[in-house]
């Protein structure tokens, strides 16, 4: 899938996708919870039996003749506390059939540091574990960084060690404040909540903007029920105060919001409805 924000192109590329539950991501998606909802979450968010596919994807974006890469899916390992769980072995196929191998690469940067969104910073080699793109460098936040690389039990971010450790260790890594700007049209916002230092980023070029969410939201519902978090949520009310933030800020169709694990059609924009919201997929 493809984007295009004024002078700035936006391609995702899927490693993954899982069917699930949706109350398995959510718990408080009930079934009667989402009876409201339904109507617009169908048929690409939700089926009849409450169903949704979680994606796992990364977004290139081309901006000023650089290819940033956001988000690097779950990688090739097993992931710790998740027997028999890991990424797809040729994502980095997938890349270079997208026509960005991973020589093009000029910035990696990772909204947060939970192994789903690191996991191909590296690639394993004998025993080791190599940068998987030669030619980046690597964008992670200094607070998101600083927190993970403190603590003991490192929970959502248990690939670590191998996937961020390698970078730093190799001189590849730039930390960075949560407001930094990337290019003339790229920067990082700050959305705080799902983890400490969690960042989202924003695209405006020609009068077009985009915002890729990272994990602020893993459904588009979210955005008609921000206080729905998750297990995986650091600071839940952070969460929820960021998504409520977040809809005021960008809500309407001068925002094209693109999820970063939201199935296809994938993008869509945040609309008020009736005294309530939806999220109107753009298919």
């Amino acid at each position: 899938m493809r984007w295009t924000i004024g002078d700035v192109t936006i391609t995702k590329v899927t490693e993954m996708e899982q069917p699930l539950p949706l109350s398995g991501l959510l718990p408080a998606a009930t079934v009667e919870a989402l009876a409201p909802h339904s109507h617009w979450l169908a048929p690409h968010f939700i089926d009849d039996a409450g169903m949704t596919s979680l994606s796992i994807h990364a977004l290139i974006i081309e901006s000023d003749g650089l290819r940033i890469l956001v988000d690097t899916c779950v990688g090739d390992r097993e992931v710790p506390g998740i027997p028999g769980f890991r990424g797809d072995p040729t994502f980095p196929d997938r890349l270079a059939a997208a026509g960005h191998p991973v020589e093009s690469i000029d910035i990696v940067c990772c909204t947060h540091l939970h192994f789903d969104h690191v996991g191909w910073n590296t690639r394993p080699e004998g025993d080791r574990q190599v940068p998987t793109f030669p030619n980046a460098r690597y964008l992670f936040c200094r607070t998101e960084h600083d927190h993970w690389m403190s603590v003991t039990d490192d929970g959502y971010a248990s690939t670590i060690a191998d996937t961020v450790a390698p970078i730093m260790d190799a001189g590849l890594a730039d930390l960075i404040e949560p407001d930094h700007v990337l290019t003339s049209s790229v920067r990082f916002v700050p959305t705080h909540g799902h983890s400490p230092g969690h960042m989202s980023v924003l695209i405006e070029s020609d009068g077009e903007r985009a915002l890729i969410t990272g994990d602020a939201t893993h459904h588009p519902v979210q955005w008609a029920e921000p206080s729905w978090g998750m297990a995986a949520d650091w600071d839940g009310a952070m969460g929820i105060a960021t998504r409520e933030r977040m809809r005021a800020e960008f809500s309407g169709e001068d925002t094209l919001v693109i999820g970063t694990h939201y199935a296809a059609p994938s993008a869509g924009h945040i609309v008020a409805v009736d005294g309530g919201w939806q999220f109107r997929a753009q298919v």
